[in-house]
């Protein structure tokens, strides 16, 4: 598993495919990327290609969406040597990546990530599944893809609000491993990030990551700081009926752990006040009553990381660290949420 960070897809697609060699070809993406980044990988796709197309959004992260895609390679004959090329986002990604794991017990994919929240987590570690019963990427498996082709370009394709979603995790990979790296982007506006070299950068920390615990059993923990409670927050809003998207949660989870991280002692007020600052100016905050803080916590204890009912968390601390497997109280839950508002 690794990633490749590239300027001209018209003449690395080819590439891949000649190495490959591919039975048959298939390519899954989305109604909106279908429109708006499809036609600049067009001209390196064979004519054989063909392509599967599902509805955009989260709500559509599920395993009727699966089947559906299951349906069209199994008609049109899909053996195990075929290739699944997954173009979009994260949930492209994710569903693409889980019906390829378990389509005849496994087919090749591609990951070809279209928006920054995608390109800098989404594509690389080889966390496939959907989402069940409310519950956010409920079914899965672990599946590396054959390759991720980073095409920073697409990004001109994006909304701000997409770009500032994806930036959380831009900024969660700087806080638990590169301090270097927290201390440039805090000082510059969204818009004049380097993203050339700060998806680079934010991608070799989860890569690092990734590589040294592949499923899960102590270091990849880091990559979970700010998820436990921004995971919470992000199906809380889906169910009332009031989405916020992934990156504005997890930037508020952020700011709530980081309270919690500064009560435990890992992390100084000052570098707390850094992050709350970073967050509030770019994503302002998200409107919650202290009458949700209970039911944003009963949905923090279905997360997957928790052990014997407690609440794991990964706490920053300090900036460019992160200390793993803390099992939080709900008092200190309670805390922390309290503290974001």
């Amino acid at each position: 598993m690794s990633f490749q960070l590239i300027e001209n897809l018209d003449s690395l697609l080819p590439d891949v495919l000649q190495k490959r060699k591919p039975t048959s070809l298939f390519l899954l993406t989305d109604q909106k990327v279908k429109r708006h980044c499809l036609p600049l990988l067009k001209n390196s796709l064979p004519k054989e290609t063909k392509i599967i197309t599902i509805s955009a959004g989260e709500q559509h992260k599920t395993l009727e969406t699966c089947a559906l895609v299951w349906k069209e390679l199994t008609k049109q004959n899909a053996d195990r040597k075929a290739l699944l090329l997954n173009l979009g986002g994260g949930v492209v990604g994710d569903l693409g990546g889980f019906s390829a794991a378990v389509y005849k017990r496994g087919i090749p994919f591609i990951q070809i990530p279209t928006t920054l929240l995608a390109m800098v987590d989404a594509s690389l570690g080889g966390k496939t599944g959907v989402d069940f019963e409310g519950f956010k990427n409920q079914i899965g498996a672990f599946s590396q893809p054959a390759e991720v082709l980073v095409y920073p370009d697409f990004l001109k394709t994006l909304p701000e609000i997409e770009i500032l979603s994806g930036f959380a995790e831009v900024i969660k990979h700087a806080l638990i491993a590169d301090a270097a790296v927290w201390n440039v982007l805090r000082k510059r506006e969204l818009n004049n990030q380097n993203w050339k070299d700060l998806i680079p950068a934010s991608l070799a920390v989860k890569e690092a990551i990734v590589q040294s615990d592949p499923f899960e059993k102590g270091e990849r923990k880091k990559l979970n700081a700010g998820h436990t409670l921004g995971h919470a927050l992000e199906t809380y809003l889906l169910k009332k009926g009031s989405p916020m998207p992934h990156g504005h949660c997890v930037a508020a989870g952020l700011v709530m752990e980081s309270s919690i991280a500064v009560e435990r002692g890992f992390l100084e007020e000052k570098e707390m006040f850094q992050i709350e600052e970073l967050v509030y100016s770019l994503y302002g905050s998200i409107p919650i009553q202290k009458s949700e803080i209970k039911n944003i916590i009963k949905l923090a204890a279905q997360d997957k990381k928790n052990e014997g009912g407690k609440v794991n968390l990964s706490l920053i601390g300090p900036i460019g660290y992160c200390q793993i497997n803390f099992f939080a109280s709900q008092e200190e839950l309670v805390q922390g949420v309290s503290y974001y508002l």
